[in-house]
Order: C-alpha cells, then structure tokens, then sequence
C-alpha cells in the first residue's frame, strides 16, 4: 500500500490554511471548496455538490464518491472545511481534510468493496450545519451506513507531561501527555469502534487511545462537537477522530493555529491509520 508522505500533507494543508468564515473570508472559504472539488476530481472520484441554505445564503458540501454501485454499504469519511473567525484554522481543520484529501488519494487507487464517500463539510462551526443537512438527507434516502467517520482536528501533539488535559473525570483513565490519536464512539458505534481502533493501532508508532459514550454523548457535550454527532442522532455508527482538540491545543480557534505548530509526521500516521481501515472494513 501507498505510504502517507509528511510533505504531501503539508502541501494540501498550505492550500486550507487561513480564515474560512463564511462572515468575514467568504472568499477564502469558496476557495478552498473549489480547491477541494478540483482534488476530488484529480482522483478520478464522482463530485457531488451537497447544496443547502444557512440563513437565506446557499452553501455546499463537496462530496466524492470512490467504488461500487450506489445502494450498498456506505462507509463515509468526513472533515469540516470551514474555520472561526480569526483563525487561520490550520489544526482545526485544515489538518483533518489534508488527511481527507491525501486518504482519497491513495484509496482511489485501489479496489474496495463498499462506496466509500469523502465529505468535505462546510459550516461546522456554526453547530454542524453541513453535516446535518447531508446526514438528514441520507436518513430520508434509507442509505445503509456502515461507517461515518469524522476527521476533527488530527495534527497537533503535545509531549509535555500534563500536556494532556481532559473532560471532568475521565484523567484518571488517560495518558498525560498529548501523544495519542484519540476516537470517540457511542455505544450504538461499540463495534465500529473496536474494529476501527484495532485497524489504526497496526500503524507502528501510533498510540490510540478510545473512548465510549452513553447514549448520543450528551454526559459529556465536549465529544458532540464535530460532525459525527448529527449521525448518531439519526441512529448511525458513527467515530469521532481527534486529537482532543482544546484539551491538548493551547491555539485553538486563535491566531497562532498555523501551520507550523502541526506535526506533520503523527499526521501522516494517522493518515495511514484511516487507510489501512477504510480498506479492511
């Protein structure tokens, strides 16, 4: 299989990187939605362009679709492409759908059994609008969802002892140290999550750690934020992966979220994690 190349992320980063609110850089947001669209495409995958309306405007989800017929199994990979305000967003998220691009690459090249769908959603940090749209409509469609899995923030580590910090209760569970790719399911997502984390542990080097919530995440609000959330409560298997964002960035949603605070190379084990799960799922 393809090995995840370091600077290859870097460069699609460099792409994403900067403010993308559809506020106060709508220029810079449509950018990167085309720049998006035209990677998709580069790939050989079917474009979708997920349309739907915030507040009167019209907005998108970029959607590529890579194998068999529609109507089976879908597994679903997903990652936010919009930022805060006053963000040049490169961790939150531009890290994610580096990881989401560089994924569709390599997969594209290979032969799977189940429709896999890369989805590049707009408007997450205004509540997830992006993905519930998209979520609802596939809901309404009766997709049969195998997999959604959410890129969230996967570029930044943290090797400091207390470097780590987590959600009420659960440091007692956990490393202190912020060195781990973390994934987050429910219980409905218990298997997935299992498998998912099994797949991702065989990347050398990796450290994985889980976590399980009751219901749809509502004890702990903190694991909701991100786009998985609207499929768990549509009642699908559904994995957040992340590295914990504010409970391990010191920049995030700030200026200082830039590139050269990522590490690229934990990046590209992630990367390679996705992959070689994807494939075996």
């Amino acid at each position: 299989m393809t090995r995840v190349d370091p600077i290859e992320l870097k460069r699609k980063v460099q792409h994403i990187v900067g403010e993308r609110s559809p506020f106060s850089s709508p220029r810079h947001l449509a950018a990167v939605e085309s720049y998006i669209e035209k990677e998709f495409e580069s790939y050989g995958l079917s474009v979708d362009s997920d349309a739907f309306t915030y507040w009167g405007r019209g907005y998108r989800n970029v959607i590529g679709r890579l194998g068999a017929a529609r109507g089976g199994p879908l597994i679903i990979l997903g990652a936010h492409f919009d930022s805060v305000e006053g963000s040049p967003g490169a961790d939150d998220n531009a890290s994610g759908v580096a990881v989401l691009l560089e994924a569709a690459r390599i997969l594209s090249t290979l032969r799977l059994r189940s429709q896999v769908l890369f989805c590049a959603f707009n408007l997450e940090e205004l509540n997830m609008v992006g993905s519930t749209h998209f979520a609802k409509k596939l809901k309404a469609a009766g997709a049969d969802i195998r997999a959604m899995v959410s890129l969230e923030m996967v570029g930044f580590t943290s090797a400091k002892p207390g470097g780590q910090q987590y959600p009420a209760g659960l440091r007692w569970f956990y490393p202190d140290r912020g060195d781990f790719i973390g994934v987050v399911g429910n219980w409905r997502s218990g298997v997935l999550l299992r498998q998912f984390s099994r797949l991702l542990r065989q990347v050398h080097g990796l450290s994985v750690e889980t976590l399980t919530v009751l219901g749809n995440g509502f004890l702990v609000p903190q694991v909701r934020l991100s786009d998985h959330s609207p499929f768990w409560d549509l009642g699908y298997p559904a994995l957040l992966v992340t590295d914990t964002a504010f409970f391990r960035n010191p920049h995030y949603h700030g200026l200082s979220d830039t590139v050269e605070t990522l590490d690229l190379d934990f990046m590209a084990k992630v990367c390679q994690g996705v992959v070689n799960a994807v494939v075996n799922l």
